[in-house]
């Protein structure tokens, strides 16, 4: 059951966006912005310009000790002693049986000190599973998601725009690497944290600031035309990139080989890991299912749980699906047997009790220049 409005949480941002005429919708217990000006107009303004969004519901955990990366190595599959200090790893928290029980990102700050930025649906249990396995660990997890603003900055105009406002030199960051830093804004310079990672398939950052440094960055972004972006377009966004949703494309039912995320799982690099048999056996005898990216035919938008068809047959599930507004096209993302994953291969969605032809397409659907 949804809760009441009164019950929702609010982030530090929360007044600010309601002075930026938002649009506010629950979303994991927490009441958010899901549009400003209109999903197209923000869609495009990161397409095409910069936008930003609050998305400092998103769980932040600081950790601590000798054991910062070899305490995560047996919750994930992918090797974090690759990282040097300043990368960072998208991967996926897993349980006994190889589902997903988080995707998260680690960053790497060096010895004795790293980042969970994790879903904030989430948070919870994420924290939950992790400080059950780090119990005889020198490692210290510290929650500061209610501490710390997280506003992402997207967008090919994002560099230039963030780079007037940091001391430190943006250009050489590559994707997935961070840096602490000192953020100008109005009279006074403040410490942050940048990484240049986000959910939208442009260049980005993601900048983590105290609460109040972040409502001055945002209204100093506003002055600076940076067009502000609500839940909507975060979707869209992320779906043209066919980047996963937690909760919908991946769960703790789904493995990463099934998600399409085997590129995150090293299982030649590692030792032992939660889900590691799971994952061997699975690669061993092949897929059952697979995500695929779907293209319809028409217009007709694919939605969320809409059956996915072939030769009158149900075969899978739509998991996410949206009309494109950068392709104007209506795609979407589902899982199919493994024999109907190739690209070309025609299908069909039940929609409102009616079928209508699709078929699966390459991902991403959409790929910056």
């Amino acid at each position: 059951m949804a809760k009441p409005e009164a019950d929702l949480l609010k982030t530090p941002l929360y007044d600010l966006a309601a002075a930026a005429k938002a649009r506010f919708v629950p979303f994991s217990g927490w009441s958010m912005p899901v549009q400003f000006a209109g999903l197209k107009q923000e869609h495009q303004a990161v397409r095409s310009h910069v936008g930003m969004f609050d998305i400092s519901h998103m769980g932040k955990f600081a950790l601590e000790g000798e054991d910062v990366v070899a305490g995560l190595q047996a919750l994930v599959p992918s090797n974090l002693e690759r990282l040097n200090p300043g990368e960072a790893q998208y991967t996926v928290l897993l349980n006994q049986q190889g589902g997903i029980i988080d995707d998260i990102i680690f960053y790497h700050q060096g010895a004795e000190k790293g980042f969970l930025i994790v879903n904030a649906a989430t948070k919870d249990k994420d924290k939950q599973w992790i400080l059950s396995h780090i119990q005889d660990l020198d490692l210290e997890l510290t929650d500061l998601s209610s501490d710390r603003v997280l506003l992402a900055l997207q967008g090919k105009a994002a560099v230039g725009i963030l780079q007037e406002l940091v001391t430190d030199s943006l250009t050489d960051l590559p994707a997935f690497g961070h840096l602490e830093t000192t953020l100008k804004t109005g009279t006074s310079s403040e410490p942050a944290f940048i990484a240049r990672t986000g959910y939208t398939g442009e260049d980005g950052f993601e900048i983590m600031v105290t609460p109040e440094v972040g409502q001055q960055l945002w209204q100093t972004l506003l002055d600076r035309e940076v067009t502000p972006c609500g839940l909507g377009a975060r979707d869209t966004l992320r779906l043209e990139a066919a980047m996963c949703l937690y909760g919908q494309d991946i769960d703790d039912a789904t493995t990463p080989l099934e998600a399409g995320l085997g590129w995150l799982v090293h299982l030649s690099e590692k030792a032992d890991f939660i889900g590691r048999e799971v994952l061997e056996k699975q690669k061993a005898a092949g897929l059952d299912r697979k995500l695929v990216g779907i293209e319809m035919a028409g217009r007709y938008i694919a939605r969320h749980d809409y059956p996915i068809v072939s030769a009158g047959q149900e075969i899978g599930i739509v998991t996410s699906g949206t009309l494109s507004p950068t392709l104007g096209k209506a795609i979407a993302l589902g899982y199919v047997p493994k024999s109907l994953s190739k690209v070309g291969q025609d299908l069909e969605v039940v929609i409102r009790g009616k079928t209508y032809p699709a078929k699966v397409a390459k991902k991403p659907f959409y790929r910056r220049a």
